[in-house]
């Protein structure tokens, strides 16, 4: 026997059922649940407009400006960064497939900056833009193969893509070498062509070194070099402009190796990435046995640091690195 509240309270439960059952939302629900549909989780209009509400109010507070491209006084010129801005349409897209207890799943468009480095003239690069939490591996290559396999064996284990620069007359010896390198994803930078001191040629010689390895680059390996690295880092400002005249950019690095010299030891390589590398960076090595050895350290250790292995060019674009968080 119920009581009179029981009573009550079981009338209006019946109610409630037998009129719900005539929404659409209802019908909307028992159709899916008999074709054995996923129940969207956000479902009704109104949840949507305040997940919406939500979204808009707090987008503003994460937001982050683009940085310009600048000419830096030691750094000479570094590029810039996009900005970010959420998402707002994808944002409540990404984050409705989820459960209700689950928090938002933040989506972001890139904002391009005021300047890029493109319209600062012709500036060599020594680094990337420091709030970018990534580095370049660069290899300059301008003699034999022995220590080749072995580092495209360690990058691939290591899913790093690096920069190579080859030497035009290495290239026409080693096109086979050449190849595999391109094979595995890795970016191509130019050399020159017979690894001169630039800064000493006439401007002839200097579009002569950069034409005939570009040229090269081309035919061989059916690919376009946009970054020009000079023998031993000599240049001068007719350099810069002359790889400029070739729409390509003259870059440096932040951190050597001096994996060149045989007094330098793969400990000290490593020791050498620890102290000195941070986000924007660029590391030059060769195809040398100690560099083969002290690869994996260096890697993981940029790894631990939060940094990511890009090529170049990804490294010296605005791009940021994230558009889900």
């Amino acid at each position: 026997m119920f009581f009179p509240a029981r009573l009550t309270a079981f009338i209006l439960i019946v109610l409630l059922l037998f009129f719900m059952a005539d929404t659409p939302f209802m019908e909307a629900y028992v159709t899916a649940v008999k074709q054995g549909k996923d129940i969207p989780v956000w479902a009704h209009a109104d949840e949507d407009e305040l997940l919406r509400k939500q979204i808009q109010a707090e987008a503003p507070k994460r937001a982050i400006p683009p940085i310009d491209a600048r000419v830096d006084r030691v750094w000479k010129l570094i590029p810039g960064l996009n900005g970010r801005e959420v998402d707002i349409e994808a944002t409540i897209k990404e984050t409705k497939k989820q459960k209700r207890n689950l928090p938002i799943r933040w989506v972001y468009r890139q904002v391009k900056p005021a300047v890029p480095m493109e319209e600062l003239g012709a500036h060599p690069i020594y680094r990337g833009n420091e709030q970018k939490k990534a580095v370049s591996l660069m290899v300059n290559v301008a003699w034999g193969t022995e220590h080749l396999p072995k580092m495209l064996q360690i990058l691939r284990q290591e899913n790093v893509k690096a920069t190579f620069f080859l030497d035009g007359s290495w290239l026409k010896q080693n096109p086979d070498m050449a190849r595999r390198i391109v094979k595995d994803g890795h970016e191509i930078g130019n050399h020159a062509y017979s690894h001169p001191m630039m800064s000493q040629l006439t401007p002839e010689r200097m579009n002569e070194e950069i034409s005939k390895t570009n040229q090269l680059i081309e035919k061989t390996l059916g690919v376009k070099s946009r970054w020009f690295g000079p023998p031993a880092g000599d240049f001068n400002q007719r350099v810069v402009a002359v790889a400029a005249a070739h729409g390509m950019h003259t870059v440096l690095w932040t951190v050597d190796t001096v994996d060149w010299r045989k007094s330098v030891s793969p400990a000290m390589m490593v020791n050498k990435v620890k102290e000195a590398m941070g986000p924007g960076h660029l590391l030059l090595t060769h195809p040398t046995d100690r560099t083969v050895e002290a690869l994996p350290l260096i890697l993981r250790t940029m790894k631990e640091k939060g940094c990511r292995w890009l090529p170049v060019g990804q490294l010296l674009s605005s791009e940021r690195l994230e558009t889900i968080e």
